[in-house]
């Protein structure tokens, strides 16, 4: 079992060009500019402010690690969000995609999709690009808790028709708010934990 307490913040990179290598497994965190990925991470290792949750999206403009045992934790860049600069877009696209191009030990990536809506075109593109490169990855719909159950049952529907390969994928709804999720994620974090490189297929 993993003690997600002694999880320490390492380094951040701006570019591509400065990660250094793959040491040892990595699990991903990847979605839209304000979709919640600060917010899942500070829920998954129970603290207030690991990763920084801004009002303003498009502010975490660098890939931060964080260490656990024997584990990396990768937060990428939010991507999609409009009012960024052109050459900041550019910037941040280059530096997920080369993130995703080098040669790293990738776990598992988790995809994050806001629940309240279809997943945006950028949401597709990054999806599409883990079925293509066949990277383990898992979907987690955040902001479950701002859903009627009325609403929630027709997103979940929605995204087996919005979701490419849905029946395939494992659909994860989860709230920073009220909790849900972090023992769903926490076992399959526990678990990759456990298994011998290369055996993550059963994800994505």
């Amino acid at each position: 079992m993993i003690n997600f307490n002694k999880v320490e913040f390492e380094t951040s990179f701006g570019r591509a060009n400065q990660l250094f290598p793959s040491d040892r497994m990595e699990l991903v965190f990847a979605g839209r500019s304000n979709v919640g990925k600060s917010s899942l991470l500070n829920k998954i290792f129970n603290r207030k402010s690991l990763a920084r949750v801004s009002a303003v999206p498009g502010k975490t403009a660098t890939i931060n690690f964080y260490k656990v045992e024997n584990l990396r934790f990768v937060d990428l860049p939010g991507y999609g969000y409009a009012k960024v600069a052109k050459g900041e877009k550019k910037r941040w696209n280059e530096l997920i995609g080369g993130y995703f191009s080098q040669e790293r030990e990738i776990g598992l990536v988790f995809l994050l999709i806001d629940m309240r809506h279809p997943p945006s075109n950028d949401d597709l593109t990054m999806l599409e690009s883990l079925i293509d490169a066949e990277l383990p990855f898992v979907v987690v719909l955040t902001k479950a808790d701002k859903l009627s159950k009325t609403r929630r049952e027709a997103r979940m529907q929605g995204f087996q028709q919005e979701l490419p390969c849905a029946d395939q994928l494992t659909l994860i709804p989860f709230s920073s708010e009220t909790g849900e999720g972090v023992e769903v994620i926490h076992a399959i974090i526990d678990d990759l934990a456990e298994e011998p490189a290369g055996e993550q297929e059963e994800y994505g």
